[in-house]
């Protein structure tokens, strides 16, 4: 149960208190100016509350000779950090981290020769990162989503203990040193979402115990170091996404490789891919989107059991996809498989589509964990119309692009099994025949899109099942006949239709066959029985048909034998009854002369 209310100022009487922890609570307020009196206290926690205010100028100056870990991060702290911070001499940890904390960091912090973890990331800090923040005994920096300027300080070389070093998402300019390749023991580079120019150093190749190598979103320049391939034994992820880079794909990944995520995305990679990628049996992501590598289909990597997202768009890979499968098991865990924007032919890899296992029979798991929230990346997918970046890729996030290829022949029944899917796009070939029925069966799918091919035939009647279905594109193609018009159907507009001309109904203005009648006036007012509904055309031209038969048969006895008598007399007058009489009579004496 979380606590709530103002932190009371009385618990700063308890003088012998060693160690106060209070996080992940519902404190408001203000922190109580006694708590920085208290002479004994060694571990300050206040960590994810909803604290608001400043941190006393002179809050070392007095007390709190004895703190060693002061985390007060994930607050509402405001002001700056005071430079007494520094008379706190025995500060081991400090995270103030994700507060709304702004000014220059002090250099005097650089003072705390006990110093091992700095984290300051996500406030309002800016100017220039102190050289003297790097300290002997400094293990962890982390001072991203600030607004630092300038460069990175070049005397990060002589802090021989540095394990992590987090500057992403600043203002950073200038090249990365390559003295950074004299901390043996460093783990984590992260550097992305900055301004770095310049090559990347091949001194990183000297870092035996690199983990994570996060350089996305920078403007680096040249080609990747081949010696990084070397690494591969400790590095766990590689991401140089959205920079100039350019050149071959280090093809030096080593039997033992651990890499889990390697992300290229949006820079000027060409030549083939690297051979050695399916030594690297942990791998989970695989970003090679946006480059102009020209290769074939990677079939090689079907064996990589753990493979969860395979993005090889907008690039000038060729041939098709329909050679034999190399595993009797391809991709078993695949969750993304966006090959757009390329130049593959033949027709759609049918047999891939029923190996998807990941995109089949998935239950969703509201206590999962989000496997890909440890690389801190954003991917670029489009669907539902729209290019998206997702930071969070669960298991039950399934999507498959082949648009923009050159894709022929019909779409494989097969695809209805992927009853787990939710986003397709094969628009944009030059698929023909129907739209196949068992389409029905993807009972999970949000985004369809078909348009731009030479699709024929009639829209499945069974597609109106597809009851989460927001986004559809059937446009540009060849479909005839009467658009469903029940359950999401009666949702989509006439763009999901255009192009189409022998498509009818709603919502399109062009009405089917069977919608064309005759105009009929509206009902009386006050006609609540709908007396007049479906009274049409049809029923009204049976029933001149039937009255004129009857009409010429009723003229024709009447006629002839006179009767109704009413009716020959309103008609023909006394003159007709009278001929009829003297004719009767005539008759009668001429069988009496013959008797």
């Amino acid at each position: 149960m979380k606590l709530v209310g103002r932190i009371p100022p009385e618990i700063g009487n308890l003088s012998f208190l060693v160690s106060l922890d209070m996080n992940e609570n519902s404190f408001h307020g203000s922190i109580p100016p006694s708590i920085f009196n208290m002479s004994s206290l060694e571990v300050l926690n206040l960590w994810n509350n909803n604290l608001s205010s400043s941190l006393p100028i002179d809050m070392c100056k007095h007390s709190l000779h004895k703190l060693k870990r002061l985390i007060i991060s994930h607050n509402e702290l405001y002001g700056e950090i005071p430079s007494s911070l520094d008379k706190c001499s025995q500060l081991e940890y400090i995270s103030l981290g994700y507060n709304r904390i702004a000014g220059h960091v002090p250099r005097e912090i650089g003072n705390l020769s006990e110093l091992q973890i700095l984290g300051l990331g996500g406030n309002n800090l800016n100017g220039n990162i102190p050289p003297e923040l790097f300290t002997t005994n400094i293990r962890v920096i982390s001072l991203s989503n600030n607004f630092f300027e300038g460069s990175i300080p070049p005397q990060i070389e002589r802090f021989i203990n540095l394990e992590i070093l987090d500057l992403a998402e600043n203002n950073l300019s200038g090249v990365l040193p390559s003295t950074i390749g004299n901390l043996s023991i460093l783990t984590y580079i992260i550097l992305h979402s900055n301004n770095l120019t310049g090559e990347i150093p091949s001194s990183l190749c000297d870092l035996p115990s690199l983990q994570f190598l996060h350089l996305s979103n920078n403007s680096l320049e040249g080609p990747i170091p081949q010696c990084l391939g070397n690494l591969s034994e400790s590095l766990q992820m590689l991401h140089l996404k959205e920079n100039r880079l350019h050149g071959h794909i280090p093809s030096t990944f080593t039997k033992h490789c651990a890499l889990e995520s390697l992300n290229l995305n949006g820079n000027q990679f060409g030549g083939m891919l690297p051979r050695t990628l399916p030594n690297c049996r942990q791998l989970q992501a695989v970003d090679f989107g946006n480059n102009e590598i020209q290769d074939m289909f990677p079939f090689w990597m079907e064996t990589l059991d753990e493979l969860r997202v395979l993005v090889l768009r907008s690039n000038k890979f060729y041939g098709t996809l329909s050679l034999h499968l190399r595993a009797n098991d391809p991709f078993p865990k695949l969750q993304v498989f966006d090959i757009a924007q390329n130049a593959f032919t033949g027709p759609l890899p049918h047999k891939y589509m029923s190996c998807f296992r990941a995109m089949i029979d998935t239950k969703e798991d509201k206590t999962e964990t989000d496997w890909f929230k440890k690389y801190d990346e954003s991917m670029s997918f489009v669907f539902k119309g729209l290019e998206q970046h997702v930071k969070r890729i669960l298991r039950t996030f399934t999507t498959i692009d082949m648009s923009g290829n050159k894709f022929s022949g019909s779409i494989p029944e097969s695809m209805g099994k992927l009853n787990s899917l939710r986003y397709l796009n094969l628009s944009h070939n030059t698929l023909t025949r129907h739209i196949p029925s068992s389409l029905r069966n993807m009972a999970m799918i949000e985004s369809l899109d078909l348009s731009s091919n030479n699709l024929d035939g009639e829209i499945p009647i069974q597609l109106t099942n597809l009851t989460f279905l927001a986004i559809l594109n059937l446009s540009m193609n060849h479909l005839s006949g009467r658009i469903p018009q029940t359950r999401q159907f009666n949702t989509f507009e006439n763009d999901s239709y255009i192009g189409n001309p022998e498509l009818c109904g709603t919502p399109l203005t062009k009405k089917c066959e069977e919608d064309r009648s005759v105009p009929v006036a509206d009902s009386k007012e006050g006609d609540e029985f709908g007396f007049f509904d479906g009274f049409t055309w049809q029923v009204v031209a049976l029933g001149y048909g039937c009255g004129f038969v009857v009409g010429i048969g009723m003229g024709y006895y009447t006629i002839r034998y006179g009767w109704p008598r009413w009716v020959v007399e309103l008609f023909f007058g006394v003159n007709h009854n009278r001929k009829r009489s003297s004719t009767r009579k005539n008759h009668v004496v001429r069988r009496r002369r013959s008797t």
